[in-house]
């Protein structure tokens, strides 16, 4: 497109699109090139196609080298952070005693979801925390694998929403490590606590780790 709106908008939901992918359990699995915004034209099956089509372009522009630096940040992300990649299914219910959850689902305005809600076709926002304090697993060795807790908001809303940060643990501060919603899709340094609300920008998703305060 000659509409920098629009490229803009592009660059963006590919930012979210690998985020989201990086950032959810299982295998993460790429086409050659997706970490470069290789597109194939739009065309999903270009097997057949030995042309430009189908070749991956090695020289890169600068949006496609910023392209490439947020995938590898992502990748990173999910190396360092068992809790993208548990071995084990989210229960969603106190685990062991506890008192906590491994996951939980929360609105905007930062309450968590009921079952009835998630039936609501409206709703285009929500968050959700994975507990990396409640994983109760072991590495090969019989080690307990504990990890930092998350806070992922993602908006799929044509317009910006303003998300409650949900009260989970008064003695900790969000860290913002990534934001779609940014060119570099890099998070800023302020930091929020419960309570605070986040300016989730329009088709955007944001990621945090919970630290303690300092």
């Amino acid at each position: 497109s000659e509409d920098a709106a629009i490229d803009a908008l592009r660059a963006r939901q590919k930012r979210n699109l690998l985020a989201t992918l990086f950032l959810s359990q299982g295998v993460p699995m790429l086409v050659a090139g997706d970490e470069m915004g290789r597109s194939q034209g739009g065309n999903n099956n270009a097997y057949c196609q030995d042309n430009e089509t189908s070749w991956v372009k090695w020289d890169l522009s600068a949006a496609d080298r910023d392209f490439l630096d947020f995938v590898q940040v992502l990748i990173a992300l999910r190396r360092q952070h068992p809790v993208f990649h548990r071995r084990h299914f989210f229960q969603g219910r106190d685990i062991r005693g506890s008192g906590s959850k491994d996951i939980h689902w929360f609105k905007p305005d930062g309450l968590e979801m009921s079952d009835e809600e998630w039936v609501h076709d409206f709703a285009r926002c929500l968050g959700v925390f994975l507990s990396g304090e409640a994983m109760h697993e072991c590495d090969g060795r019989g080690r307990p694998i504990r990890d930092d807790n998350f806070l992922l908001l993602f908006n799929s809303h044509h317009e910006a929403v303003a998300f409650s940060v949900p009260l989970l643990g008064e003695d900790r501060e969000w860290s913002v490590l990534l934001d779609t919603a940014q060119d570099s899709g890099v998070g800023s340094e302020n930091r929020f606590r419960s309570g605070d609300s986040y300016p989730l920008e329009a088709r955007s998703m944001a990621v945090m780790v919970q630290r303690s305060r300092s």
